[in-house]
């Protein structure tokens, strides 16, 4: 009896990531809730949850990817990053949606998943919500400040269509503003020195605010490399604030004139969107770049 209750022990432990799986795992889609637009129309908000650690699955759209009634393509990802991606893209829908759905089919590792979108009452979304799914806020933080934060805003510098070369890099510049809300979090010297043992990784639930831009694949099937290196957009709970085996992710400083500029390089030709992701630790902004890639 002794042994089984030091292994119960032992087992109880383990971190809740220890059954996890680097490949072969599929991809749910995920219904995050509605918005409400000024013109009175509404967006359906979606992300996905990957199984995967690692890997990262490509799924054009089509039978294996599509959204019904209505066209297939409704802006959804084809590429798939690893773990939790909240609030990946949105569908507008008309004022007179009423009590209808919206259903987003995916068949990834050869099993099939839906999310239905609808206007259900208890699935509104505000920026609140938005903040606290993210992890921005603590237990209880709704103040009248956080209440007022607004997305940050991205203006692209360069074309939203350009074309490239395999292996050429192009260069991408996108410039952020932001209100400054969510005030980031006061960095101590132990914090930093938690930091420096190991490089950061990427944002989380637990994620320390500060404001950011992200570039990633939101469609395209081929090898892409960005220089420098992004940050990761999907959230890893293994990296929280409070995880005593992460480090510390801290956003890296704001360029003075708050442009980014990135240099992306594809390994083969084809047709990809890139998604320019800012961050405020709250709220975010996406913005979308196609490139037409040829050898």
């Amino acid at each position: 009896m002794a042994t089984k209750g030091l292994l119960l022990a032992a087992l109880l432990a383990l971190p809740a990531f220890a059954q996890t799986y680097s490949s072969g795992q599929q991809v749910w889609p995920a219904f995050e809730g509605w918005e409400k637009n000024d013109d009175g129309t509404f967006n359906l908000v979606f992300g996905y949850m990957n199984d995967n650690w690692q890997e990262e699955l490509n799924v054009p759209v089509g039978p294996d990817n599509k959204f019904e009634p209505g066209p297939a393509d409704q802006g959804q990802p084809t590429h798939f990053l690893p773990r939790r991606n909240r609030f990946i893209f949105r569908v507008k829908v008309p004022k007179d949606f009423g009590t209808k759905e919206l259903v987003w089919t995916l068949n990834t590792q050869g099993r099939t998943a839906k999310a239905y979108g609808s206007l259900r009452q208890d699935l509104l979304l505000e920026n609140v919500d938005l903040m606290s799914e993210t992890g921005s806020l603590g237990a209880g933080a709704s103040s009248p400040e956080i209440r007022a934060n607004k997305p940050p805003v991205v203006v692209l510098n360069s074309p939203k269509t350009l074309t490239a070369k395999v292996d050429q890099p192009v260069e991408l510049i996108a410039t952020v503003t932001d209100d400054g809300i969510p005030k980031p979090l006061k960095i101590t010297p132990a914090m930093v020195e938690q930091m420096s043992k190991r490089p950061p990784q990427r944002p989380t639930v637990n994620k320390i605010n500060g404001l950011h831009l992200s570039w990633f694949v939101y469609r395209g099937d081929g090898h892409v490399v960005f220089e420098p290196s992004q940050i990761k957009v999907w959230e890893d709970t293994r990296a929280g604030a409070n995880s005593p085996w992460a480090p510390i992710w801290l956003p890296p400083p704001v360029p003075a004139d708050g442009r980014y500029m990135v240099k992306v390089t594809f390994g083969e030709p084809g047709t990809y969107t890139l998604c320019a992701r800012a961050d405020d630790g709250g709220l975010t902004t996406d913005e979308l770049v196609t490139v037409t890639v040829t050898r």
